[in-house]
């Protein structure tokens, strides 16, 4: 390794606490802007000391193995070690050890920047103590939700991020263990967010919008010109993690108003 005066690390091999902390940023952001100009990617370099551009090969290296990528022809980069393969495949099916992992790892990253750079710390609690479980996994769900939605709804199209939820499907009081997996989650805005919620909507198997006939029988014109429309209708596909068919199911067989 090649350790530069600004401490840099330049030819270095990578560790894997370094390589959670790239996938877990590889599924916050979509892989068109894996790039070094992205101020995510700019920002991990930062924190591990590494160029934008070793951070970015390092995500293009994860693309080689998603699936949906595959499936749309786009290819990663295809120099990818063994680590770069038990970090996927690890994680891949622990989303919620991806999330609070890499939490950790970025944490104890950071307070060793701050004992080489000593701040003033706050009496108290630290952050780290203070951050919950909770807001980790809301932070990292949301944005790999929007960024495999495009920030779009996937029923209606609209497109501002404040307007948007992360819904999931599978909510957390039935099952915490998909509390942060993608593929347990929706794009919507907050209207249709709330339908969902309620069971006054759902997404069939086949990715197909239905509402409840409470709905759909309403007399209201109003529901009908806002939400009738979009009954029976595909939902937009997101670019990566694919909504569940189980997780699906479940929703329709136990949430959705079918009467």
């Amino acid at each position: 390794m090649t350790q530069k005066s600004n401490g840099s690390r330049y030819g270095a091999l990578w560790t894997r606490e370094e390589s959670i902390l790239a996938f877990e940023l590889y599924c916050r952001i979509p892989f068109q802007r894996t790039k070094t100009n992205n101020p995510a990617v700019q920002e991990l370099a930062r924190l591990l000391r590494r160029s934008p551009a070793s951070v970015a090969k390092k995500l293009g290296n994860f693309g080689a193995f998603d699936p949906e990528l595959r499936l749309k022809e786009i290819s990663g980069l295809t120099h990818t070690s063994k680590l770069d393969r038990q970090v996927w495949d690890e994680f891949h099916a622990d989303w919620n050890g991806l999330v609070w992992t890499a939490n950790q790892i970025r944490q104890e990253m950071r307070h060793r920047v701050e004992a080489t750079h000593p701040l003033t710390r706050p009496s108290g609690p630290s952050e780290t103590v203070r951050m919950t479980k909770q807001r980790v996994h809301q932070s990292f769900f949301r944005d790999a939700i929007l960024s495999s939605y495009e920030a779009t709804c996937c029923v209606t199209g609209l497109a501002i991020p404040e307007c948007l939820i992360a819904s999931h499907i599978i909510p957390w009081s039935e099952d915490e263990h998909f509390r942060t997996d993608p593929t347990n989650g929706l794009c919507l805005s907050a209207t249709f967010d709330r339908l969902f919620e309620a069971g006054l909507m759902t997404v069939t198997p086949e990715l197909v919008v239905l509402f409840s006939p409470r709905i759909t029988e309403s007399s209201s014109r109003v529901d009908k010109e806002l939400l009738c429309r979009y009954h029976n209708h595909p939902i937009r596909r997101p670019n990566r993690f694919l909504p569940s068919v189980e997780h699906l199911t479940w929703h329709h067989t136990n949430r959705f108003k079918q009467q």
